[in-house]
């Protein structure tokens, strides 16, 4: 049986998701890029809490998830191109862009690799840490692929209006280099989380 994360807690995390959400959402000032950005957790959010008895994930998994909405909440909020803090780290490092939307695409790789590994040794599903492992990038990887081609359906469904939420900066390797950091986060997720989240299960 997996140890979840205690309700209080689960509760809580999402009581200030909530709130972000309202906060961000009141002041925006790209109301239909914040909704397109945010409408993830607004989906997942409601899901966590109605499986937190059926299906409890591991207390990892949640924090992770609550780490990933909070990026995307405040990419929605500013656009990921015009982040603040983005723009220190593109000082920092000397940067030609902001690269705040990286950290966002890393997460998208990370997170639903753990998710996808949680499920699938859950339910015994794949016999051997090998081919685990592969079919965990692979999931992580088709769902960086959707999300690519949702951003390229949005570009030819609002024209110029969807520049904020494409969020290229003028990069032409965008699309590549996005799916580059979800690659990278569901390796961390494989060689770097792996064992963590394997006790994690035993408990």
């Amino acid at each position: 049986m997996v140890n979840p994360l205690p309700r209080r807690a689960l509760y809580a995390g999402a009581l200030f998701l909530l709130l972000m959400l309202i906060y961000t959402g009141l002041f925006t000032q790209n109301r239909d890029t914040w909704l397109m950005e945010t409408l993830p957790v607004m989906i997942v959010l409601p899901l966590l809490l109605a499986t937190w008895r059926r299906y409890p994930l591991t207390s990892l998994l949640y924090v992770l998830i609550f780490l990933h909405a909070i990026i995307l909440i405040i990419g929605g909020m500013y656009t990921y191109a015009k982040v603040p803090i983005g723009f220190e780290v593109q000082h920092w490092f000397d940067l030609s862009r902001n690269p705040y939307d990286k950290l966002g695409h890393f997460f998208q790789g990370l997170v639903p690799a753990l998710a996808a590994r949680e499920i699938l040794l859950r339910g015994n599903y794949v016999r051997g840490g090998k081919m685990l492992d592969f079919i965990v990038c692979c999931i992580a990887m088709a769902i960086s692929a959707t999300y690519e081609l949702i951003e390229w359906w949005a570009a030819l469904v609002m024209g110029q209006g969807a520049d904020e939420f494409l969020g290229t900066q003028g990069d032409p390797w965008d699309t590549q280099s996005d799916m580059f950091c979800a690659l990278l986060g569901a390796l961390t997720t494989v060689f770097v989380l792996g064992r963590w989240h394997k006790h994690l299960l035993e408990q």
